[in-house]
């Protein structure tokens, strides 16, 4: 397979950048798009040109380092899948494909593809430790979770914090993100003790990084390639409303 690319070059934070065209030939369908990446930038570096910058780690759809645009939505076409398990054979023979880096105030691009998601670490960070015991592990039945809090949490913990739902928001809201990191520990015991306390500083946050406001339109939900349900943003704001009210 023969595409046509055209992606975002920018040698640095404060450089401009452009949109640079590149064919990519003689692809097997059953390539990940990151892979098809790599033939492309081996292409480049045989000729001596810079390869394009893009992150990666996992490639298993688990670490959430892959994000960009294709063809103007993040992690490309399809649902519930992520740049690297995206396969070529999702387009057609002849494509022009369109890579772009994840546009938010609050994710900076550092170079080409790779954006800066520090923002999401401060977030997680100001959502500080749990209260648990610790020394001898504890009986495996002493703190009993019903099953759909359990599941609950399970969903909202398979957030990969890729940033997708920020790139897919037009306010560039990360509250998809933010909501699932507060309702993981809200379904659960061993998250109550801070649950007031955790969900402000973690709102507060997301604010000061710079990050929009949420709209409720449901790009985010639609683009996460984990599922994250817009539910989780309702457990949140009544959290987030009760613990301001409860503060006064």
């Amino acid at each position: 397979m023969d595409f046509t690319l055209f992606v975002w070059r920018q040698k640095g934070a404060n450089d401009a950048g452009e949109m640079v065209r590149y064919k990519a030939t003689n692809i097997a369908p059953d390539a990940s798009f990151l892979e098809m990446l790599d033939l492309v930038n081996n292409g480049l570096e045989a000729q001596g040109e810079e390869p394009i910058a893009f992150e990666h780690d996992c490639r298993e759809g688990i670490c959430g380092s892959c994000g960009m645009m294709i063809n103007g939505r993040p992690h490309g076409p399809g649902r519930g899948t992520t740049t690297c398990q995206l396969y070529m054979r999702s387009f057609k023979n002849g494509d022009a494909i369109v890579v772009e880096p994840w546009r938010a105030k609050a994710f900076p691009v550092l170079k080409d593809l790779v954006v800066d998601r520090a923002a999401f670490d401060d977030i997680i960070a100001a959502g500080g430790y749990i209260s648990v015991s610790t020394g001898n592990a504890a009986d495996g039945n002493a703190l009993p979770v019903p099953k759909d809090d359990s599941e609950r949490a399970m969903d909202a913990a398979a957030c990969i914090g890729c940033g997708a739902c920020v790139a897919a928001c037009k306010n560039a809201s990360a509250m998809l993100f933010v909501s699932a990191k507060v309702s993981h520990l809200a379904h659960l015991p061993q998250g109550q003790p801070e649950r007031r306390s955790r969900v402000v500083a973690m709102v507060e946050a997301m604010d000061a990084a710079g990050f929009g406001n949420c709209t409720n339109e449901g790009e985010c939900e639609a683009e996460c390639p984990k599922n994250i349900s817009l539910a989780n943003i309702a457990l949140m704001n009544r959290d987030y409303l009760r613990a301001k009210l409860l503060a006064r």
